[in-house]
């Protein structure tokens, strides 16, 4: 039993190792896709794109793992039933849970491990990348100008060449707009016949230098944001055989953004801080709805009491909050007294509603953030169990289908994956929008899968012909034949009554 344990470990492990590697290298493709938008053009170091690559791979390891066990265990599964030596197995009398245990085992293991990742290392991964991609985003470009294009990637400036020389970098017939003046945008304007760019990233500065060229001033003085009659009518036309224009610039170099601005998020937590973090933002969410509720009540009683103070019968009803109506209160109001009353009603019902309207969305706000963090409670275990489940989807259904390689289980693998991502998704969006109870949306694809396990792990331990076409071919013989059966009793029974019918006729 030793060696068959063995055997089916090493049949494991080799195509688990395989099928991960695979699996996280094209999630991490479609990761790095998704925010190429942030990253070309940046002129980013080789150390910065490593290091987002780094922190890419370890947050699609939570994808790539489940889908990988998936589909090692339907490849060994499918390749000993292939290769008959399932069959020969369980003919010397072990069971298919006997030949299952050390694979329960470890994949046990990798799911206790999963969790442990999902603790510890993916909230941190979750900050590290957050925090680079920000910084990311705060990079300028590379100062690509294009030719005929109007290029405006400096603030205050827009720059048009006409071809450019990509050997010595040589721009001609450049058109560059001044744009620093708010107020006249279009007052100066610098034509050169040739031109190249040099950028300082050091200390954040571009340098033109320009050749044989024009520069046009609409005006020389400018104050109090405004233009003197005089100014509106100066002119400046100055000729240049070389000038230099330096243009200082922020966030040329790439520079690293402090992790606290992001550690606040739900992603970057572990399961200890999210219970904390969830008590208190619950804690806060509760202290707005009581605080909602009690404004509305002290500010109705308060005016009643203040319109009788001296009246005990309706303060004692106000006491108790019973027998106060509207006709109760105008009654004892004149018509000035009433005109000046509903005004002031109609002002203070608009400041109410405009507290209450801003009360209810900090409430939604805080609830949709204890709902983020109570989902995230959630998936440090989905995730785990997720593994597990998955083994007992792949190894029966490979038993079934005896197909091995690459071929058939690849195709099974991502349907059986597709399907669990679009009920997870599904059900997660339901409890972040509190449309289902939170539980319920978080753990819909764990109970789908668990049923479709024990589903195939039932059919594979009783040997059935699941997948076999010749079971389900027999199945509609057997239709045929009671069809053919019942349309030769519905004859005979017309043929007897048919029978009986012509003899009545005769006797009569």
């Amino acid at each position: 039993m030793k060696k068959l344990h063995i055997f089916v470990l090493k049949s494991f492990s080799g195509p688990l190792a395989m099928t991960f590697f695979i699996s996280l290298f094209i999630l991490v493709m479609i990761g790095v896709w998704r925010y190429s938008s942030d990253i070309v053009g940046k002129g980013l170091e080789m150390s910065v794109m490593l290091e987002m690559l780094f922190y890419v791979a370890l947050q699609q390891v939570t994808m790539a793992l489940p889908l990988a066990i998936l589909l090692a265990s339907l490849m060994t599964f499918g390749n000993l039933g292939e290769h008959y030596e399932l069959t020969a197995i369980k003919a010397s009398g072990v069971s298919l849970f006997r030949i299952m245990k050390p694979l329960i085992f470890t994949v046990l293991f990798i799911s206790c491990s999963a969790f442990w990742f999902s603790n510890n290392v993916l909230p941190i991964a979750n900050l590290k990348f957050r925090t680079l991609i920000l910084s990311v985003r705060q990079t300028r470009p590379e100062l690509e100008i294009k030719e005929k294009v109007y290029y405006d990637g400096v603030d205050g400036f827009r720059i048009k060449i006409d071809h450019k020389n990509p050997e010595t970098g040589i721009m001609y017939d450049l058109i560059i707009h001044d744009h620093r003046d708010k107020i006249n945008r279009n007052i100066n304007i610098t034509m050169a016949d040739s031109g190249k760019m040099d950028i300082d990233d050091k200390n954040g500065i571009i340098k033109l230098f320009l050749y044989n060229g024009v520069t046009y001033d609409e005006k020389v003085s400018f104050s109090n944001n405004r233009l003197s009659e005089a100014a509106q009518q100066m002119y400046r036309h100055d000729e240049f055989t070389e000038q230099v224009v330096q243009i200082a610039v922020e966030g040329l170099d790439f520079a690293r953004l402090d992790e606290s601005i992001s550690k606040g998020n739900d992603r970057m937590k572990n399961f200890s801080q999210l219970i904390h973090d969830s008590d208190s933002i619950q804690s806060v969410r509760d202290s707005i709805s009581t605080t909602l509720v009690e404004h509305g009540k002290s500010f109705t009683m308060n005016q009643v009491r203040h319109r009788y103070d001296n009246d005990t019968i309706y303060n004692t009803a106000i006491d108790d909050a019973r027998h106060i109506t509207v006709d109760s209160v105008v009654g004892r109001l004149d018509d000035a007294q009433l005109t000046l009353a509903l005004t002031n009603a109609l002002r203070q019902a608009r400041s109410d509603k405009q507290y209450v309207d801003e009360s209810t969305n900090r409430y939604l706000d805080e609830q949709y953030k204890l709902n983020r963090h109570n989902m995230e409670k959630h998936r440090k275990f989905t995730m785990p169990i997720a593994c597990l489940l998955f083994f007992f989807v792949g190894a029966p259904l490979g038993a079934i289908i005896r197909k091995g390689g690459l071929g058939v289980p690849i195709v099974i693998s991502f349907l059986f994956f597709i399907l669990y991502y679009v009920v997870n998704t599904f059900g997660e969006k339901l409890a972040r929008e509190s449309a289902w109870p939170l539980p319920a949306g978080m753990w819909l694809s764990t109970v789908m899968l668990a049923v479709i396990g024990s589903f195939l792990t039932y059919k594979s331990a009783t040997d059935s012909a699941l997948f076999k076409s010749e079971a389900y071919l027999k199945y509609f013989d057997k239709i045929k034949a009671y069809l053919a059966k019942f349309r030769k009793n519905k004859k005979a029974e017309e043929t007897i009554k048919t029978k009986d019918y012509d003899a009545g006729e005769a006797t009569t």
